[in-house]
């Protein structure tokens, strides 16, 4: 392969509420409000499209090298992930390769989103400008169902728009964007009784 295979790479803690969130809201209707600006349906990864047998470690690799931007949702839990870390600075690894989000070129390739807090954040996560999510952050599928779903929607369509923008003027695909890899060991794969 020779070229990106998404426009999106998802990353988000698997702890507290967001990835309910994710699941129920944020990946739906972004990939909906992208469509609708974009004119084909996005390519977003999300980790929950795995196959029983993946290699996951390698999967989230190859997906990250070969997505355009990546949107990460900042919570505490966010910051606390040696996954999510690694996944964020790998993109900036690879804008510091291309001059972006520097002084010069102020705008980079990761998009952050605010799903909670912000106070104990890193500095490197409260330098960028994100999309304010917080008060329309419940992860219950009922959430829909409230008045607080119409500033949700008009809140993700703004995002969808930044992000369309960005999509438009991402660099030509390398082989050689840098991964960051987790100091910690990968955790042992579940064994099935009897084995």
């Amino acid at each position: 392969m020779t070229d990106y295979e998404f426009d999106v790479f998802l990353s988000y803690s698997r702890k507290g509420g967001s990835p309910g969130w994710v699941h129920n809201h944020f990946f739906p209707r972004l990939r909906d409000c992208l469509t609708d600006e974009i004119g084909d349906v996005p390519r977003i990864f999300v980790d929950q499209d795995m196959n029983p047998g993946t290699v996951w470690t390698a999967d989230l690799e190859r997906a990250l090298a070969r997505s355009k931007i990546l949107v990460s949702v900042y919570s505490p839990q966010y910051f606390r992930s040696d996954w999510c870390v690694a996944e964020w600075q790998s993109m900036a690894e690879r804008e510091k390769l291309l001059g972006l989000a520097s002084r010069d070129l102020t705008r980079g390739l990761i998009i952050p989103v605010l799903y909670s807090d912000s106070a104990n954040f890193p500095d490197y996560g409260k330098d960028r400008m994100w999309h304010d999510m917080k008060g329309l952050d419940s992860p219950d599928p009922m959430f829909q169902q409230t008045q607080d779903w119409l500033k949700f929607h008009n809140k993700m369509r703004i995002i969808a728009a930044n992000l369309a923008d960005l999509l438009e003027k991402v660099p030509v695909w390398r082989p050689d964007w840098p991964i960051i890899r987790p100091a910690v060991p990968i955790p042992p794969a579940t064994k099935f009784p009897g084995w």
